[in-house]
């Protein structure tokens, strides 16, 4: 009976080289843990590509690639790593996108990192399923695969053998996921205390990208007050006083700056707030209440609310999680 689990991971030229090195690292922590057990590795890594040879990544990092594509033994798992110029690279890598639906049928699990997932939908492997993607590409997934359910906010999904991720440094979620789910969560949770990351990360990837997005604002002005919210998360920033500091009616305020951003100003400020909040329970270990104060949401209970439906757990969970990668515990945790 076959014991170990053969895993492709598919680079090309430009290809993210964090993605792939954050998978090879994974898996291969995972077999350094059991050799440490007294057990046989689970995974036999190769590093696939359209043709065999040292591959450019989209840093001055390249990785050889020990197999080509082509007359490949099929693998249990494939991870198609993702790249910065993800258009262009579809249109110069057909023959991963071909590769992937011939092979879809008789992998165990395919894996689309970032905007590898890409080379899923482009291969009609997404269609009528729900996938996830980096942020700043899930639009154009949904303009140019419309039949794929895009989740813009998921750090990870699942659905059914097909796995796909947000984000650049999502692929370390995804893949601890897959090794918890093959190993057990004790396996998964060293592998994640030896590389210092979450196993299992709050909230979804709108929580990095916010800030981003701001920079993005063409309008000055929203900028500023964009801007006086992030340093002032404690002020009154109720749409009438941000409307005043605007010099504009509430209503043409909130309407410009939805229109700006994307947001409603009262949903802004409490993402604002709660990045405030997430940071202070990263970095100190005073109490909740403290940290409601200091973060704008004024008591605890409306931090809680906050936290359970934005990230769906409650600061002292999330502050226990980060905890586990060197941080204090605090009391008060809820």
């Amino acid at each position: 009976m076959k014991t170990k689990t053969t895993v492709d991971i598919v680079i090309y030229p430009g290809f993210k080289a964090v993605e792939a090195v954050g998978a090879i690292n994974v898996f291969d922590y995972a077999n350094t843990r059991l050799r440490q057990l007294g057990c046989e590795p689970k995974y036999e890594l190769r590093l696939v590509a359209p043709r065999a040879g040292a591959i450019r990544s989209d840093t001055l990092v390249s990785l050889e690639a020990t197999h080509a594509l082509a007359g490949l033994a099929p693998a249990d798992v494939v991870v198609v790593v993702g790249a910065r110029d993800i258009v262009n690279v579809l249109g110069a890598c057909g023959d991963i996108v071909s590769w992937c639906r011939t092979q879809a049928g008789r992998l165990r699990t395919i894996v689309g990192l970032c905007s590898g997932s890409f080379f899923l939908a482009e291969a009609g492997l997404l269609a009528g399923r729900r996938a996830a993607t980096h942020w700043s590409v899930a639009e154009l997934m949904r303009q140019r695969y419309p039949g794929v359910r895009v989740d813009a906010d998921a750090i990870f999904v699942r659905d059914a053998h097909i796995w796909t991720s947000a984000g650049v440094t999502a692929v370390f979620d995804l893949v601890l996921a897959m090794v918890e789910e093959d190993l057990g969560r004790d396996i998964a949770l060293s592998v994640a205390r030896d590389l210092v990351v979450y196993l299992k990360r709050p909230g979804g990837q709108s929580q990095f990208s916010e800030h981003l997005l701001s920079q993005m604002t063409g309008h000055p002005r929203v900028r500023d007050i964009q801007d006086y919210i992030h340093r002032m998360p404690k002020a009154d920033l109720s749409v009438q006083v941000l409307a005043q500091r605007f010099a504009m009616s509430q209503r043409n305020f909130s309407r410009v700056f939805l229109k700006e951003t994307g947001h409603t100003p009262s949903a802004y400020v409490e993402q604002t707030r709660l990045d405030a909040a997430r940071r202070l329970l990263e970095d100190s270990a005073q109490p909740l209440k403290w940290i409601a104060a200091e973060s704008g949401f004024g008591s605890e209970a409306k931090l809680r609310q906050a936290f359970q439906r934005r990230l769906q757990v409650t600061p002292g969970a999330y502050r226990e999680r980060f905890a586990s990668t060197g941080v204090d515990d605090a009391a008060g945790a809820g």
